[in-house]
């Protein structure tokens, strides 16, 4: 699925609020005479509950706050989803992750963005003064727990996906200049030079950090790596699909990225 730039609010309406009603809809559509073994699975973000202070984890019981156009259609989503199982009885099940990383990632995405510059002697930009914390999942993770909330999860709950695992992007990223420095064989500190502090983006919010204990307790699932085993793979991911990533971020793939998304 397309997603819409920052500057086009309004296709983000298009396409997470009216394109979940469109597939809510239909599904009711196709199993209102039999739903028994059908599922309707929701993937969502940790963004729908807004931002945190310095303390606190995100539960499932936590108020929606959304503070972007992009977190607010996320959240309409969410609420679609939960008054078709209450008002149809539509078999739903919903999951709000936090910050995903590894491979494949499209590389207007923090990690995937720095990789490439620092590969390629760039700046690195970092938001503000970087202090913005995030909660990072390893993506192979987070199908795990998609599959066993899929397979084992109870019809018409929510489960937070979290890694555990929070960063100040600043810290992220000079962990990832470290890693990038010794898999390029550079001097230690030689990929740091290129962080550069850039205008904060609007409705950034400071900080998401998920409570994954239900999740946790009730299915068993859990993170398999530790942040820094999975940010080296991650890595060497990248480094040896050199020409995946050029070809992604390459006028030519941008060109067809906007055809595609104005025929939508």
């Amino acid at each position: 699925m397309l997603t819409a730039p920052s500057s086009d609010p309004l296709a983000f309406i298009k396409t997470n609020v009216l394109g979940t009603a469109v597939l809510l809809n239909t599904a009711r559509k196709h199993w209102k005479d039999n739903s028994e073994g059908k599922l309707f699975y929701h993937v969502s973000t940790d963004e729908v509950y807004g931002s945190l202070g310095e303390e606190g984890l995100f539960t499932e019981e936590t108020p929606y706050d959304p503070r972007s156009p992009y977190s607010a259609s996320k959240a309409s989503s969410d609420h679609f989803v939960k008054a078709y199982y209450h008002t149809y009885h539509l078999p739903v099940v919903l999951s709000n992750c936090s910050n995903n990383y590894g491979s494949n990632h499209f590389p207007e995405k923090l990690i995937p963005l720095a990789i490439h510059n620092i590969k390629n002697n760039k700046p690195v930009p970092v938001y503000g003064k970087g202090e913005n914390v995030r909660d990072w999942l390893f993506v192979e993770d987070h199908a795990r727990a998609i599959d066993v909330i899929f397979h084992k999860g109870r019809i018409g709950e929510t489960y937070n996906i979290g890694g555990f695992n929070e960063w100040k992007n600043i810290d992220l990223i000079q962990l990832l200049c470290k890693v990038m420095d010794k898999k390029l064989g550079r001097a230690e500190g030689e990929s740091a030079k290129l962080i550069t502090f850039v205008k904060d983006r609007a409705g950034h919010d400071l900080r998401y950090a998920i409570d994954a204990t239900k999740l946790n307790k009730e299915l068993g699932w859990a993170p398999s790596l530790q942040f820094e085993e999975g940010l080296e793979k991650t890595v060497d991911w990248y480094l040896a699909n050199e020409e995946w990533l050029d070809h992604v971020t390459s006028g030519a793939y941008q060109q067809y990225y906007e055809t595609q998304y104005q025929k939508r």
